[in-house]
């Protein structure tokens, strides 16, 4: 009963019997088992699960080049010579093992505008075609320097919040703009 509940076959279990049998507790020890020997060293794996904890900006890593491949790339430029080059694999097993997902974020707001739905009003009657209650004639057209959100220049209003084990990076959504740099590369590509 004890062996289904935790698990283990009772073929497991009845070897463990019979070993026990035979040499006592010394026989419950695991046995030498075939295979290479693991080559990443457990300072290798607390550099890994350090690296990410850390929010992309602490490394000066941009939030869209924070992925596996990246973070396997800094872990083999912080290692020795000595130490072996990790896999992306690797470092996704790795993290799997602790519940961690450095990759995924997810957005999150505090709505702070009591006027937001009367301010979001007119920009959404764009987005339906239409300008002052009125559709747009077919000759005129919209140009949202706004949408460019590579471009912009941006200060988030909220700290990013690390990711954990089971939790992901929280980004906050809402920003403040701080410059013009999407209004001119608007007009550059129109």
């Amino acid at each position: 009963m004890l062996a289904q509940q935790e698990g283990v076959s009772r073929t497991t279990v009845r070897r463990w019997r019979a070993r026990f049998l035979v040499k006592r507790c010394a026989g419950l020890h695991d046995r030498p088992r075939s295979g290479r020997a693991p080559v990443i060293t457990p300072p290798t794996r607390t550099l890994v699960v350090a690296l990410a904890c850390e929010l992309p900006a602490e490394r000066n890593v941009p939030l869209s080049r924070s992925s596996l491949s990246e973070l396997s790339v800094e872990v083999a430029n912080r290692l020795g010579a000595d130490d072996v080059a990790l896999s992306r694999s690797s470092v996704w097993r790795m993290l799997i093992n602790d519940a961690l997902r450095p990759r995924r974020y997810q957005y999150w707001i505090f709505p702070r505008d009591p006027h937001f739905l009367e301010k979001a009003g007119p920009v959404l009657d764009l987005y339906a075609c239409t300008s002052q209650g009125r559709p747009l004639w077919a000759d005129e057209y919209i140009i949202s320097a706004d949408e460019k959100t590579s471009i912009q220049v941006r200060r988030r209003t909220q700290p990013t919040v690390r990711p954990g084990p089971h939790q992901t990076m929280r980004v906050e959504h809402e920003y403040e703009r701080g410059g013009v740099v999407q209004y001119l590369a608007a007009c550059r590509a129109s």
